[in-house]
């Protein structure tokens, strides 16, 4: 799919002030992990997949994790509260400050470095075992890559587990139409930033986000040299939610798709089981 040209620089840019601001303003997905987190962090981060389909390792301890574009005091401290050398990569340096500053608060060892996912060159070839991805290949234009970097840094038989704003929400109207229908608003072909929103759980105030096909996502990922294991759409809705609500909409177009790849190689370095 071709796209037009789209300044990199710019975009990286726009993005680390924006979540610099959402972070100085406390926004719900800037906010360090939870106190009763760490009473048994490797609970506190579940399976990582659907339900009954785990995907993290029971025991984390001693393994080498990236949590990727992960700044906010949440992935990475509760990841090394659970055993893991933990890197920590982001391009705001404010909410890499919430990261330092749970490390120090809990006495975490955490590395914590400022860059853009899509350029991993300071870190070094096959260096992780596991590589955590929170949502945000939507605030680059090109995924591809982001996929390539990360596999530059994952070893054979690590795994990469990430999540991602689902193209078809996206795609989306946030609220229902007269008709009570959610319509699709916005191509996938365009390659340019979506225009402003309202802040809303699925949009992020400030932020330019890009739609990405299933087919840059998950091709992607495999053209990187990744075997994909599992995708999920991880649910949100809820019984007799209201109409435009985050829970209504999610019951017609699930907002996420999370997923669970390994890096080709000499074969898996673990198992994903049940904590």
């Amino acid at each position: 799919m071709s796209r037009p040209a789209v300044s990199r620089e710019a975009v990286l840019d726009h993005n680390a002030r924006a979540w610099d601001r959402l972070a100085q303003g406390k926004a719900a997905l800037a906010r360090p992990a939870a106190d009763e987190a760490f009473g048994d962090p490797r609970a506190w981060l579940g399976s990582g997949g659907a339900a009954g389909r785990p995907w993290l390792p029971a025991r984390l301890d001693g393994l080498a994790v990236l949590c990727l574009a992960a700044g906010g005091g949440k992935h990475g401290p509760l990841y090394a509260a659970a055993g893991a050398h933990v890197t920590v990569l982001d391009i705001s340096p404010v909410m890499l400050d919430l990261d330092r500053q749970v490390a120090r608060e809990r006495k975490i060892d955490l590395e914590i470095l400022q860059g853009s996912m899509d350029d991993l060159a300071m870190l070094r070839e096959g260096r992780f075992d596991l590589v955590i991805h929170p949502v945000s290949t939507c605030y680059l234009p090109d995924v591809a890559r982001v996929f390539g970097a990360v596999a530059h840094v994952t070893k054979p038989g690590g795994l990469y587990v990430s999540q991602h704003k689902s193209p078809a929400s996206l795609q989306a109207a946030l609220a229902p139409a007269a008709s009570g229908r959610y319509e699709i608003i916005h191509s996938q072909a365009s390659g340019d930033p979506l225009p402003p929103q309202p802040p809303s759980r699925l949009r992020e105030a400030g932020t330019q986000e890009f739609i990405h096909p299933l087919a840059a996502l998950l091709g992607g990922i495999c053209a990187a040299g990744f075997m994909i294991e599992d995708v999920c759409e991880p649910d949100h809705t809820q019984p007799g939610a209201a109409a435009g609500t985050f829970a209504h909409r999610a019951a017609f177009l699930p907002p996420y798709i999370r997923i669970l790849a390994r890096k080709r190689g000499t074969g898996a370095l673990f198992h994903a089981h049940a904590p």
